[in-house]
């Protein structure tokens, strides 16, 4: 075998050696908790968001 297919070999070797990178459950609940805070936080808000539009809007329009 060639010198630079057994380097390329012990590459890949290693590569399927190596334990997963990723947490795959982590991510996932890091996303869904994301979701839920901004779900929270817009519920809280929107009143008040809507209301600062409004009279915004009202201020503009005489």
């Amino acid at each position: 075998m060639s010198p630079r297919l057994t380097v390329l070999r012990r590459r890949v070797e290693s590569w399927l050696d190596e334990p997963d990178r990723g947490d795959v459950p982590g991510w996932v609940l890091i996303t869904i908790m994301t979701a839920g805070l901004v779900a929270a936080l817009w519920l809280v808000a929107e009143p008040l968001l809507t209301s600062l539009f409004a009279s915004a809007i009202n201020s503009v329009g005489g």
